[in-house]
């Protein structure tokens, strides 16, 4: 028995077609999702792309990042609770896997991984990294003196972080000849390959990790003319924090999510792809295949195009999660109850008959599949950077850990969380507060300010509204 584990970078639920979106183009997702069971509920339980998939590795919860520290060495990317290297001591799904005498690989652009110390390479026999993918320090030469600047960068955006981003990005990207070497397609067609030349393992695990839709936006043309066909304006594809309608127009911003939709297409095509090669080398009839996101991505639609900690709305934390059981077990399901990201090393684990470490905080979401059992949670948290998001049936909580900044959704009247309930509701506020301190095992770490070594001050998380100007404290 196999397992196959694709990680999708920023992959929107509700931008693909089986979670009920009905204009963006995901045939081969749809398809796999009529052959699996697909979780309505799947939410991280820390963000944002590297604490989520120690989540996802470990199947252990990374928030409330108590042993996190700030790192000066690692500089301003790691100013991120939880953003911190694999331990020594932590036991990961691939050591697992190996020790159990499986063949394992991991296959992925995800540079942030491969960082010095980030140890997420361990257990495993194979590991490739697709160099180039955002802002990976992969090239130091300028970009090519035929790029149009002026076409990617709105006046607002010139001389933003965004700016400094196309510079790097450009650079890294000067080897691309045709779609194929696109990083979606290049990071697939390395999964074909492995499964090509490793067709003689007995038994196997392999991870794909594809940082595409994850912004820049910059599919081939064909994709772009599935969703604004000819337009002839700017293209935004790196963002800044901060309201987007103040740099780039409803004309732009209406473009940028086109360009979203239009990566999410061609990462589905390359999905299609590589689940052909699965079907040709006859692996569909024992192999557990899983497809989830680490989370999803706004696109303006609260004042946002960037991940900010304070958005912690569904745009951001709703995951498609489907799981293909060779058996055709679950196959058609819909499973309502709520998992996370932690869930999945428990699930692989009892699918294959293979003992989990002693300390683990997931459950196996196999019995939800079959109707017989499996977690029944009345409620969910993730943290992310210095705020907590708390979510049950009817309610989401969105709090800084300090006990400002709250606000509190009703789901039932407002699913997209756009309307604030908390001065009405003090009591369910407190509730759910105290439901993020039960599953912390104490009180929140404050994580008041983070260090930005570079001007030696502390400061307020970039994107931040001022704490305490919305909602009541608790």
């Amino acid at each position: 028995m196999n397992v196959i584990l694709v990680v999708i970078d920023s992959l929107r639920a509700d931008h693909v077609g089986c979670y009920g979106n009905t204009w963006i183009k995901t045939p081969n997702l749809d398809a796999f999702s009529k052959e699996s069971a697909l979780f309505e509920r799947c939410f991280p339980e820390s963000l944002p792309t590297v604490p989520a998939r120690r989540a996802m590795v470990t199947g252990n919860r990374v928030f409330p990042f108590r042993e996190w520290q700030q790192d000066p060495s690692r500089g301003k990317a790691h100013a991120v609770p939880g953003w911190a290297p694999l331990r020594e001591t932590d036991v990961t799904l691939s050591e697992i896997l190996k020790k159990a005498g499986y063949r394992t690989a991991f296959l992925t652009d995800v540079y942030h991984m491969f960082k010095p110390s980030m140890n997420f390479h361990g257990g495993f026999d194979e590991w490739r990294l697709i160099r180039g993918q955002e802002v990976d320090s992969y090239n130091s030469t300028p970009p090519p003196k035929d790029i149009d600047l002026d076409h990617f960068l709105t006046p607002g955006l010139v001389g933003t972080l965004a700016h400094t981003q196309l510079l790097q990005y450009f650079s890294n990207t000067t080897f691309r000849k045709g779609e194929e070497d696109y990083f979606a397609p290049l990071v697939f067609r390395e999964g074909m390959r492995w499964l090509k030349e490793n067709r003689d393992a007995e038994k196997f695990f392999l991870w794909i990790d594809s940082f595409d839709p994850h912004e820049p936006w910059d599919p081939p043309q064909e994709y772009r003319d599935l969703y604004d066909p000819g337009y002839k304006g700017r293209e935004c594809i790196f963002l800044t924090p901060g309201d987007p309608t103040t740099y780039m127009s409803e004309r732009e911003l209406k473009h940028t999510r086109a360009l979203y939709a239009a990566e999410v297409t061609m990462v589905d095509r390359w999905f299609g792809k590589f689940m052909a090669a699965v079907k040709e080398l006859g692996l569909l009839e024992n192999t557990l295949i899983l497809v989830v996101s680490d989370h999803g991505h706004p696109l303006g639609e609260h004042k946002t195009t960037r991940k900010l900690a304070w958005a912690l709305y569904p745009t951001l934390m709703d995951c498609p999660l489907l799981i293909r059981h060779p058996e055709g077990i679950g196959a058609g399901k819909r499973v309502k109850e709520f998992v996370q990201h932690h869930d999945l090393l428990p699930t692989i684990l009892s699918y294959l008959g293979v003992e989990p470490p002693e300390k683990i905080d997931g459950e196996d979401l196999l019995p939800l599949m079959t109707g017989q059992g499996g977690p029944k949670r009345d409620h969910v948290t993730c943290g992310f950077r210095r705020y907590v998001w708390v979510r049950n049936e009817r309610y989401v909580l969105i709090s800084l850990t300090n006990k400002s900044y709250v606000r509190l959704f009703d789901l039932k009247n407002d699913p997209g969380n756009f309307k604030d309930v908390a001065p009405d509701h003090p009591e369910i506020v407190k509730e759910m507060y105290e439901k993020a301190v039960e599953d912390a095992k104490g009180p929140l770490p404050l994580f008041p300010g983070l260090m930005d070594y570079s001007a030696g001050i502390w400061f307020p998380t970039p994107g931040d509204p001022t704490p305490g100007k919305i909602g009541p404290p608790i």
